[in-house]
């Protein structure tokens, strides 16, 4: 019989690309979605994958749903991100009860529970560099705070014979995401991206090889509650990957003159943080403060051949300079 598989998250950046890697393999795939979405943001997988149309916030009909339902692994990816316009509540019910409903469903079923969480555990900005399993958790905003609650509900049903392995991505990269990347790319391209004279040293994830540490951990038999950090081979200052962007786009390193003093972004995150600016204040942090993980567990248990993000950056490149001929 095939492999019956419940995916989650699947019209976004990280579940898009992960679930071409099973529907390689012919599983049967059931991937839950939002009610009326879009048909054009799942169109390509019409045929291949059964939807159930269920908004992860509902936890009441989600338990309706899955107490009828059992799968051999459920690859639990969907989540409101942070910096968006979702209260408290929302984002509470989204990430960490429905998240609860489906490990009880794995739990029942002795499932494989796969799960997408973020080195945002750790903060914005990790209290140490490079940042690890034994680093200190820190909670610096609320979509960060139900990540670190929903890993505890994990290794409390851990202790109760749940089979998980959480995964944790850095700020992923690739074709088609308009996040931190593209942003990057798009200030550099304007010529309005400023940056610390002092070094900042910056650790992203190609999404190949997060797309590659799900296939593996649904794969390999690993210790359960085991939480593997998937990032790059080593983080790159970002001065460096500033001007690889700009020879990239004009055949030219980027102007020396956008080399500001780092005061200039401790007092726009004191604004930010005075107006209760998340967004902002994670933009500021992000482009003036370092930043990277150490990835040696994930790269030898999960068998990761993990990128270099300079050259591996240039795809984002074209495809953001494709766009701009559309």
């Amino acid at each position: 019989m095939k492999k019956r598989i419940l995916f989650t998250g699947i019209t976004g950046f990280i579940g898009r690309n992960t679930i071409h890697n099973f529907i390689k393999r012919k599983y049967d795939i059931t991937a839950i979605i939002r009610p009326e979405t879009n048909p054009i943001r799942i169109k390509e997988f019409q045929g291949i994958v059964n939807f159930v149309e269920i908004d992860l916030g509902d936890t009441h009909k989600l338990k309706q749903y899955l107490d009828n339902e059992s799968f051999d692994q459920i690859i639990h990816i969907g989540a409101l991100r942070g910096g968006r316009k979702f209260t408290n509540e929302e984002f509470f019910a989204a990430n960490v009860k429905a998240t609860e409903q489906l490990i009880i469903n794995a739990q029942k079923n002795k499932s494989k529970f796969i799960f997408c969480s973020s080195v945002g555990v750790f903060g914005a900005i990790p209290n140490e560099l490079p940042a690890n399993d034994l680093t200190e958790r820190n909670e610096d905003n609320y979509y960060h705070f139900t990540k670190n609650q929903a890993e505890k509900l994990i290794q409390k049903y851990v202790l109760y014979g749940l089979d998980a392995v959480i995964i944790r991505p850095a700020i992923t990269y690739g074709e088609g995401d308009y996040g931190f990347p593209y942003t990057l790319i798009k200030l550099v391209d304007k010529g309005l991206m400023f940056y610390p004279k002092s070094s900042v040293k910056i650790h992203m994830t190609n999404i190949n090889t997060l797309s590659n540490a799900f296939l593996k951990a649904s794969d390999k038999n690993i210790k359960s509650g085991t939480a593997f950090i998937v990032a790059d081979k080593t983080p790159v200052e970002l001065k460096d990957l500033v001007n690889f962007i700009s020879q990239n786009l004009k055949n030219k390193p980027y102007p020396k003159n956008r080399e500001i003093s780092l005061s200039f972004f401790r007092t726009g995150e004191r604004i930010a943080k005075f107006l209760k600016n998340e967004l902002w204040i994670s933009r500021f942090q992000l482009i003036s403060r370092s930043w990277y993980y150490d990835v040696s567990k994930s790269i030898k248990e999960l068998d990761l051949n993990s990128s270099n993000t300079i050259p591996a950056f240039k795809m984002v490149i074209e495809w953001y300079k494709s766009l701009l001929i559309k």
